[in-house]
């Protein structure tokens, strides 16, 4: 990466493309380019190519997406596959047209089938039967991984994609339906710890293990990835499976993430876990040995993690609260 490049982050005020926007703005990057839903739909073709195009735009992070848990896929399914399907298809075509040179697709660890071998190796991809809570989504993030390279294979782009683990930190989403397991523990937590009550109910056995990463580390993974140079990318890559995981390696049950959080938030009651709900996958562990070998480790544990998106949620309830 030129420090000197325009650089579009799409999806800036989402929690993953706000954190590449800080994260490149500590590395000294300037010409940093954002654009709102009231400036650009991104779901309409011809807006963004005029847009890319107006702002001579070399670089494209993609981090805009439609996302959410297990009820919100459930309840949403047409939304979550067309309009992620929309964002990164319209994005990727214009890139092209437009001469971005580079390109940062983000997926989902959702892509591998649901019961794939542990750790999941990128190798794993379209190997089996995705989970059905979450295929919809999943269909169309393998679709930007395929868009990526068909655009690499055709047309000669470097257009590259990383697939994070779960992610949570500053400015996660924290719907009260529609949020990740995280951001609904912390809130469910904080609010038990509020009220004074005696136990916090969880979704499901809580033997499911899971494997999360603070968006800080996802962060410095994308920028560190869209430095490499390109002989360094091919060589640890295929033109058809060109994908990269990014997580920590290390893995929890839900009982356990509980109990942290529980820690984290000064909760000392009991820890109800609801069996009738469901658990999703069994278990999604990243084999991230591919980005290991590329230079980069995660370096945020879960613990200390938490206590930093605690920290930001209470200040963003409190600003609320006040304003």
């Amino acid at each position: 990466m030129d420090i000197n490049d325009t650089i579009f982050v799409a999806g800036h005020r989402g929690m993953v493309g706000s954190a590449i926007v800080r994260q490149l703005q500590m590395q000294g990057y300037t010409k940093i380019l954002t654009a709102g839903r009231e400036q650009l739909n991104l779901l309409d073709q011809a807006a963004v190519h005029a847009w890319l195009e107006v702002n001579r735009v070399d670089q494209v992070f993609l981090a805009a997406a439609k996302v959410g848990g297990i009820h919100a896929n459930s309840t949403y399914p047409a939304e979550f596959i067309y309009e992620n399907l929309m964002i990164e298809a319209n994005l990727i075509h214009a890139a092209h047209l437009s001469g971005v040179q580079k390109l940062l697709f983000l997926g989902s660890s959702c892509i591998y089938p649901k019961h794939a071998e542990q750790p999941m190796t990128e190798a794993a991809l379209l190997s089996g039967a995705l989970e059905p809570t979450n295929e919809p989504y999943a269909i169309a993030k393998i679709a930007g991984i395929k868009l990526c390279e068909s655009y690499n294979r055709q047309y000669g782009c470097d257009y590259r994609s990383v697939m994070p683990t779960n992610l949570y930190g500053p400015h996660d989403n924290y719907h009260p339906e529609n949020s990740h397991v995280i951001p609904a523990l912390l809130s469910r937590f904080h609010e038990a710890v509020r009220l004074r009550d005696e136990e916090v109910v969880i979704w499901g056995s809580g033997t499911p293990m899971r494997e999360f990463l603070h968006v800080d580390d996802m962060a410095t993974a994308c920028v560190h990835v869209m430095n490499l140079d390109t002989a360094t990318y091919r060589a640890h890559t295929q033109p058809m499976l060109s994908h990269i995981n990014v997580g920590t390696g290390v893995d929890c049950t839900i009982r356990e993430l509980a109990e942290t959080i529980a820690k984290v938030t000064g909760f000392s009651g009991r820890l109800v876990f609801d069996a009738s709900k469901p658990d999703g996958t069994p278990r999604k562990l990243m084999d991230v040995s591919r980005l290991r070998a590329l230079g980069w480790e995660a370096r945020i544990g879960l613990e200390a993690g938490l206590r930093d998106a605690y920290a930001w949620y209470v200040k963003s309830n409190r600003l609320v609260r006040h304003a």
